[in-house]
């Protein structure tokens, strides 16, 4: 039982985590000298949400079925609507070309981690469905599975996007932008 959590756990993980993944890249994107305390720290809020949302939703399976069915519906056009604000709120800031880049970099605060990771996990909570005959150590190890897989990727995520920040410098804020906006399309129309 803990091997199938554990497999379960590293498959989901791969698949949830490919937006926190792209995020990272854009983090990485529009901070190219970004800290290695900083990279961790984005990766820890990013898992520390992709643990925390299957187990949110295996509750709430266990618990309050029907809220959650009547929630549902909602899931992808709350995780849209964030990824729109954050994506727009980029492509402005890097159309305006703020002279100040140190001022730039710093607006990716921990506030801003946390909307992030609100965004890129909230199709987690359906995660929580598959887990739902499982008993709650079973969960409790897919989820934190889930969480050490998005941590891993997302250190890679932010490690390439500093990367390709070098090599873009001022259409990084408007390319990161445009790429939260489609994340957000994406998560609307199922894909």
């Amino acid at each position: 039982m803990i091997g199938k959590a554990i497999g379960d756990g590293a498959a989901l993980g791969v698949g949830l985590a490919m937006d926190a993944f792209s995020v990272s890249m854009v983090n990485g994107l529009r901070e190219p000298k970004m800290a290695r305390g900083k990279i961790l720290r984005i990766a820890g809020i990013f898992g520390a949400f992709q643990t925390a949302m299957p187990l949110i939703g295996y509750m709430m399976v266990r618990t309050l079925i029907k809220a959650f069915t009547a929630l549902e519906p909602a899931i992808p056009w709350i995780g849209f609507a964030l990824l729109l604000f954050l994506g727009g709120k980029m492509i402005l800031e890097g159309i305006r070309k703020k002279k100040d880049k140190e001022e730039e970099a710093e607006k990716i605060g921990t506030g801003g981690l946390i909307v992030q990771g609100i965004a890129t996990s909230i199709d987690a909570l359906s995660a929580g469905l598959t887990m739902a005959e499982s008993q709650f150590g079973e969960a409790v190890i897919e989820a934190a599975v889930i969480g050490a897989v998005t941590f891993g990727i997302c250190v890679a995520g932010v490690r390439i996007g500093r990367k390709a920040g070098d090599r873009l410098e001022d259409k990084a804020s408007v390319f990161g932008g445009v790429i939260l906006v489609l994340i957000g399309i994406k998560i609307i129309l199922g894909l």
